[in-house]
C-alpha cells in the first residue's frame, strides 16, 4: 500500500513535512523512487529481450555452449551477501545509529566489488581456456550479458559511493535514510536479476 500512497501525492503542493529532528521533503523522495522505478523496469525489459535472442540464437547449428565457471557460484554467493547487509543496513537506518549504518554500507559495499572482481576473474579463466569473444555466439552472448549486468552493477556502487561520502560528512541521518532504502531496492532488484541470468547461463 505504500506505492500507491506514494502515488497519491502532488509533490508540487507538498513543500516538506516536519518529522522528528529532520525535514523530509516528500516530493524529492517522490520523485527518486518512481526514477528508480522506472529504471528497473527499462533495465528488466533489455534482459528479456535479450534472453529471447539467447534462446533463438542457440537454435542454430554454430552455436557451442559456453561452460560456466565455477566461481560464478561463489559470485551469486557475494551478492546475496551484499543484498542481504544492505537491506539490514536499510533497517538500521530507521534507528538512527550512525555507526551501524557506516558499518553496514561498508560490507554491503565490500561484497559487491568481491562479486564484481570475481565477475572479472571469472571471465579471465574463460579467456585462458580458449573461449573469446569472438570465437562461438555463445561467448559473445555470456561476456554480453554478464559485462551489462555488471555495468548495471557498478551504477549501482556509484551512489552506494555518494551515500558513503555523505555519511563521512557527517550529513544527517534522516536525509540519507531515502537514499539507502532506495539503494537496498536497487541492490534487491540487481540480485534477482542476476539470478535470472545465472539460470539461464546454466540452461545451456
Amino acid at each position: 500500500m505504500g506505492f500507491f500512497n506514494e502515488l497519491s501525492v502532488k509533490p508540487w503542493q507538498e513543500q516538506g513535512i516536519i518529522e522528528g529532528t529532520g525535514t523530509k521533503f516528500v516530493g524529492i523522495e517522490y520523485s527518486s523512487r518512481i526514477a528508480l522505478y522506472f529504471l528497473m523496469m527499462s533495465v528488466t525489459t533489455l534482459f528479456i529481450l535479450f534472453g529471447f535472442a539467447y534462446y533463438l540464437r542457440m537454435g542454430l547449428s554454430d552455436w557451442q555452449p559456453t561452460p560456466e565457471p565455477n566461481l560464478l557460484w561463489f559470485n551469486t554467493l557475494s551478492l546475496i551477501f551484499s543484498s542481504v547487509a544492505l537491506q539490514w543496513t536499510s533497517k538500521a537506518g530507521q534507528d538512527g545509529s550512525r555507526t551501524a549504518l557506516l558499518s553496514g554500507l561498508l560490507v554491503s559495499g565490500a561484497f559487491a566489488g568481491l562479486f564484481l572482481v570475481g565477475q572479472w576473474v571469472a571471465w579471465q579463466q574463460l579467456v585462458a581456456q580458449g573461449y573469446y569473444l569472438e570465437s562461438n555466439p555463445a561467448n559473445s552472448f555470456f561476456f554480453l550479458i554478464t559485462g551489462l549486468h555488471g555495468l548495471h552493477m557498478l551504477g549501482g556502487l556509484l551512489a552506494w559511493g555518494k551515500v558513503v561520502v555523505k555519511m563521512g560528512r557527517g550529513v544527517d541521518v534522516e536525509v540519507l535514510r531515502n537514499s539507502i532504502q532506495l539503494c537496498a531496492v536497487y541492490w534487491h532488484f540487481l540480485l534477482l536479476l542476476w539470478v535470472a541470468l545465472f539460470y539461464l547461463l546454466l540452461s545451456t
